[in-house]
């Protein structure tokens, strides 16, 4: 089990930083958490565990907030060999600090009936994903054609 931080490519360094900024200005715009964008992102294009995402999602929110639940996931993906890596923690932090600044100084410009929809669309959306809907009304389309 090999422990030892690996080397981050440009484009992973890139990929965590808009998801850090993406969750950071959409918490920010309409109060959603970080886990709402950050744990799906993570498993879909880093192709993060659950746990590691879940875990790399409550570090980023770690103080005061989620302390205990992100050590226990950090010890339990040491554990069984899928460490949560510090430096993506750190990135994403970073981001999720200036895109939070930038959502909530868009938010407060944006008429509430207006935010209430976009809050809408964005849950609708994640839970389409999270519950592969997509996958099964693209193959009920597809059956009917």
């Amino acid at each position: 089990m090999n422990l030892q931080p690996r080397n981050m490519a440009t484009q992973e360094i890139i990929i965590i930083a808009v998801i850090g900024l993406s969750a950071g200005i959409l918490s920010g715009l309409i109060g959603v958490g970080g886990g709402v964008i950050m744990v799906p992102a993570l498993v879909f294009f880093l192709h993060y565990s659950q746990h590691q995402a879940q875990g790399t999602s409550l570090g980023v929110l770690s103080l005061p907030v989620a302390a205990l639940a992100f050590l226990n996931y950090y010890q339990e993906c040491r554990k069984v060999g899928t460490p949560l890596d510090l430096r993506v923690i750190g990135l994403l932090a970073a981001g999720f600090v200036v895109g939070g600044y930038l959502g909530s100084s868009m938010a407060v410009r944006i008429d509430k009936d207006i935010l209430k929809k976009i809050f809408a669309v964005i849950m609708l959306y994640t839970a389409f994903k999270l519950l592969d809907w997509d996958k099964l009304i693209f193959k009920w389309i597809k059956a009917i054609f």
